[in-house]
């Protein structure tokens, strides 16, 4: 086996998820087994009066591999831009279409805000690095105008699969069916649009507990129906504990064809498996790329009532369903094998 004895410092400023998704809890496990040292260092806000701990951090990573994902401090960004030469290969890990979400009325104004700031940050991370990452191949088009190497990281598979006993048992109102939307608030008006679909169906049957994991900010006209559950959206780590320890049957990935969406990656897919379930996504890229209608999911034009439809299929039929259920985690098992992480990253390791 070769060794690699590569220094990498991720600079983290709060995107958990994007880290660790991508890099800290797919890659860098099997990486640090072969030699390499690598670190997650929090960014603050304060560093640029902080001249010390610029003197310490320097002194402990030069040399290091860098990896930036999303964003930094604007004291940071101007830190690592007058030590650039102190470093070795940096990476700009990219998840999300930023500038799209800036400019996305739909979206909740203080995220737009805050993407927006990101946005006017992005040509001076990109300087900075050797190369873009991107989740998508359609996020790594909007990019290859503006640096010259860009490419492509699919989401893996960091959840253990769990096994599928909720199937086993008939679901009744004792039992009853679980449904989830485990989306932020960047996705709540692709889940208005499905709300008709979800009203019909939790009006009708009393087999079914539906979670939208949106808390307060979970419409109105959904969390008053029969057997909705609506918890607070949960920090990255509690939310990683949770979908372990939660399954599903089926999951929700409504995605409606805006500028930010056609950004995304199929992390959804994972997501869904990794709680057991099966999926009804949206029928377009990403998913078209990863989902076989009827044989791992279902894919659902942009109507509500298609997707009623869809939502009824699944529940009118458990055992073709916990078969899908089963194929779906096979895929996903297959297309987020963490392998394939490890491999980019040890592509850039010398």
């Amino acid at each position: 086996m070769r060794s690699y004895h590569t220094r990498w410092v991720v600079l983290s400023d709060g995107g958990l998820p994007t880290e660790d998704i991508y890099f800290l809890e797919s890659a860098a496990p099997a990486m640090r087994t072969q030699g390499a040292m690598i670190e997650r260092a929090v960014t603050s806000r304060s560093f640029g009066a902080a001249w010390r701990y610029g003197r310490s951090f320097l002194h402990q990573y030069a040399g290091a591999n860098v990896l930036l994902c999303r964003s930094l401090p604007l004291s940071w960004l101007r830190w690592l831009e007058r030590h650039r030469q102190a470093f070795g290969y940096i990476g700009y890990l990219i998840d999300d279409d930023i500038g799209a979400a800036a400019n996305d009325p739909t979206l909740p104004p203080a995220y737009r805000k805050r993407m927006a700031r990101v946005a006017n940050l992005q040509p001076r991370l990109m300087a900075l690095s050797n190369e873009v990452i991107a989740c998508s191949a359609v996020l790594a088009e909007r990019f290859r105008p503006h640096h010259q190497c860009v490419s492509v990281l699919t989401p893996p598979l960091i959840a253990t699969l769990p096994i599928k006993t909720h199937f086993e048992s008939s679901p009744s109102s004792s039992a009853p069916w679980r449904i989830g939307f485990h989306g932020t608030r960047a996705h709540l008006n692709d889940l208005m649009h499905i709300a008709p679909a979800l009203q019909a169906i939790q009006q009708t049957r009393n087999d079914i507990q539906l979670e939208l994991m949106l808390g307060k900010h979970t419409p109105k006209a959904l969390v008053e129906l029969p057997n909705v559950l609506a918890p607070d959206p949960l920090p990255w780590h509690a939310f990683r504990s949770y979908q372990a320890k939660c399954q599903l049957h089926i999951g929700l990935a409504p995605l409606l064809n805006t500028p930010f969406n056609q950004g995304k990656s199929f992390i959804k897919f994972l997501d869904i498996a990794a709680m057991g379930g099966v999926g009804v996504y949206s029928n377009r890229y990403p998913y078209t790329d990863v989902v076989s209608d009827g044989v791992n999911g279902l894919l659902v034009e942009d109507v509500p009532e298609a997707w009623q439809a869809a939502i009824e299929q699944l529940l009118n039929n458990p055992m073709a369903t916990a078969k899908m259920a089963q194929q779906a985690a096979k895929d996903a098992s297959e297309i987020g094998d963490p392998q394939r992480a490890l491999r980019f990253w040890q592509a850039r390791a010398d």
